[in-house]
């Protein structure tokens, strides 16, 4: 696949088939997406790859629940929006994926969102390269249970900045409309 066919078809899937992702495809993504560029060569980045089922319904219900707290904090939050999913005991916010992996980094790292949500770019790529789908699902970063993140392994002095789900697609979706860019002026 050329760098043209993974930009149209680099999509956001929420729609998986029943099909495993074996660790070993995982950890070839995570080598080819350690390629990103970073701030100084810093490349703060670390993973967490939750290859269960049933952790990923845990880590979805632990996510909603502070989702939940915060929108009861702040009525006028953003994330209202998400309200009336996030109180369907149904609803998983990683969209019954079989692979979800947690991009992480030290807190104290300036760079951190920049460095990884570029990592995550060279992540999804490399997944598509594959016939995997993935989604960012930001709805999933809200983890707090001291409990959980021992379990799951997230160290004390790291962040969760991309929670990216993986899997087959059942089916590709075509592109959203997109809008024209604005360049606001040339300097020639």
């Amino acid at each position: 696949m050329d760098f043209f066919d993974l930009l149209v078809k680099r999509r956001s899937i929420r729609d998986f088939e029943e099909r495993e992702v074996s660790i070993e495809i995982v950890k070839e993504i995570i080598r080819d997406s350690c390629l990103a560029p970073s701030s100084g060569n810093g490349q703060p980045w670390k993973f967490i790859v939750v290859n269960n089922k049933d952790w990923i319904k845990k880590l979805s219900a632990e996510s909603k629940k502070n989702f939940l707290a915060s929108i009861e904090k702040n009525p006028n939050s953003l994330i209202k929006k998400y309200e009336a999913a996030m109180r369907n005991e149904d609803f998983n916010v990683f969209y019954n994926a079989p692979c979800l992996v947690y991009i992480s980094g030290p807190r104290e790292v300036k760079s951190l969102y920049v460095d990884c949500a570029l990592l995550a770019c060279y992540f999804m790529f490399a997944a598509t390269a594959r016939g995997l789908g993935t989604c960012w699902v930001n709805l999933g970063s809200e983890i707090r249970e001291p409990g959980i993140l021992k379990a799951i392994g997230m160290p004390d002095n790291c962040q969760i900045v991309a929670p990216i789900i993986v899997g087959y697609p059942k089916n590709i979706p075509t592109a959203a409309t997109r809008n024209e860019p604005q360049i606001i002026k040339i300097i020639n």
